[in-house]
């Protein structure tokens, strides 16, 4: 059931737009065809088509710190979006990109090339000020020829494109109309000044370095200066000296500061250094060449040592780290992670029980928690505890999927479908979905009427949105 290789594309772009249509003008330019409302309603749509199209990363640590950054930099970058969700790519190409209605999506490779945090949240904070100045609603205004359908289908034609799609995926997706007009919804150089010296505000409030927006552009333009092939953030957000220089000008307004290194964001980045090493024993040696000999080093061997299932050398080094900052949640998971992965499954537990009494329903120490119980053939309290969590973080697939394959081990072939079904809700492939829910049913006890009534609920609700998708396709199943 995993999303790699996923092929699952199905007509949803305008299950929302059918009534985001017939909104009326909320009475300001930027609001004339698209409304905020709309934009939610969109964003919905683009999280599945990115969900069913890209591979995504299932790490809980990088998830958890991608997803901590984005909501820390929105609190000083002016946006109103209330729910921000967050997508982590795996591509080791430079990018990142908003959706309106507040997708934010980040190429794990994004941690390769920015060597800090103020230098990695430079682009998040960049994309971050396009969402909140409404720069898509914006641009759609000046494309008034475009029909809602249209739109829908350009919008999250560009949030796929974006993801990693590519365009040979798009033009099979949306057709090659949708791919001449999403050239017209690039920013002009008007808006991409803007989003940098929002950004920079941004970095500025949020405590970090605003002179890292303009390393981080140079950085980006000597790495592909003489590239066939810029990577997509470069072709959507060309550098030139101008805005580079830009960049620096507006950041010699603010008073010089000394920012401490990050340890979290040196962490993370060495994971994502060690998932895209060509195998786990270059990854050590590649640790082991690191010549700091600080706790980020040490960090990054003992989860390459992991990787390479060394694990009491891992165990070894992820101790050493932890024991100097036992107050670090990233620091914690990772050093349970270490000893789940070396079968110190008592060790491991403990440590994440703690963690979680001081710290509820943290989405990693949640998921780690359950992967340890799984490992310790307690899948009757993994499976508990998932769905525990699921009320409180129901939109992530990963946890639905690590559902699923928990209640297979315990053996309630009922719950399985349960949870498979909320996993293909959330990638928008509503058969399978109501398809695991009527088999659910079939499995429940008669007796349980509860329990009937609300899977008779989910399958309305499931073929209330796939007939509407397949309404507004066309037919097309």
């Amino acid at each position: 059931m995993s999303r790699r290789g996923l092929s699952v594309l199905v007509p949803i772009l305008a299950v929302a737009f059918s009534e985001a249509a017939e909104l009326p003008e909320l009475g300001d330019r930027s609001s004339g065809l698209v409304s905020p409302v709309a934009e939610r309603e969109l964003a919905e749509i683009a999280l599945k088509q990115i969900r069913a199209s890209v591979a995504t990363i299932a790490d809980p640590v990088l998830k958890y710190y991608v997803n901590v950054n984005v909501h820390r930099l929105a609190e000083f970058s002016g946006v109103s979006e209330p729910a921000l969700t967050t997508v982590l790519v795996d591509s080791a190409q430079i990018n990142a990109f908003a959706v309106p209605g507040g997708i934010v999506g980040i190429n794990l490779g994004l941690f390769l090339y920015a060597h800090d945090e103020s230098e990695y949240s430079s682009v998040v904070a960049h994309e971050l000020a396009h969402l909140g100045q409404r720069h898509y609603a914006r641009n759609v205004e000046e494309q008034r020829a475009m029909t809602p359908w249209v739109l829908a289908g350009l919008l999250a034609s560009l949030a796929v494109s974006a993801a990693g799609g590519g365009e040979a995926g798009m033009a099979t997706l949306f057709g090659t109309q949708a791919l001449a007009q999403d050239k017209a919804l690039r920013f002009s150089r008007s808006r991409e000044q803007e989003a940098d010296r929002i950004g920079l505000n941004t970095l500025e409030r949020a405590g970090l370095d605003p002179d890292a927006m303009g390393r981080m552009f140079e950085r980006m333009q000597t790495a592909f200066r003489f590239v066939d092939i810029p990577p997509e953030f470069l072709l959507t957000h060309p550098l030139t000296d101008t805005r580079i220089t830009d960049a620096k000008n507006q950041a010699d307004r603010f008073p010089d500061r000394s920012v401490a290194p990050s340890l979290d964001y040196q962490f993370m980045r060495a994971r994502a250094q060690i998932h895209y090493a060509e195998s786990p024993s270059r990854a050590v040696a590649e640790a082991r060449s690191r010549r700091g000999g600080g706790d980020a080093d040490t960090y990054a061997l003992a989860v390459a040592l992991s990787r390479a299932d060394r694990h009491d050398e891992a165990v070894k080094a992820g101790r050493k780290v932890y024991e100097v900052h036992p107050d670090s949640l990233l620091m914690a998971a990772s050093f349970a992670e270490i000893l789940i992965r070396a079968e110190r499954l008592d060790e491991a537990l403990g440590l994440l029980s703690r963690k979680l009494r001081i710290n509820p329903e943290n989405e990693p120490l949640t998921f780690l928690y359950a992967q340890g119980l799984n490992a310790a053939d307690r899948h009757d309290n993994a499976a508990a505890l998932l769905w525990r969590h699921t009320r409180v973080n129901a939109d992530d697939v990963d946890v639905w999927e690590l559902l699923a394959e928990t209640e297979a081990l315990a053996g309630d072939e009922m719950a399985v479908h349960r949870a498979r079904a909320e996993y293909y809700a959330l990638v928008g492939a509503y058969r399978q979905a109501i398809h695991h829910v009527d088999y659910a049913r079939r499995l429940v006890d008669s007796k349980d009427r509860r329990l009937l009534a609300r899977l008779d609920q989910r399958v309305l609700d499931l073929r209330t949105e796939y007939e509407a998708a397949r309404r507004q396709s066309g037919g097309t199943p």
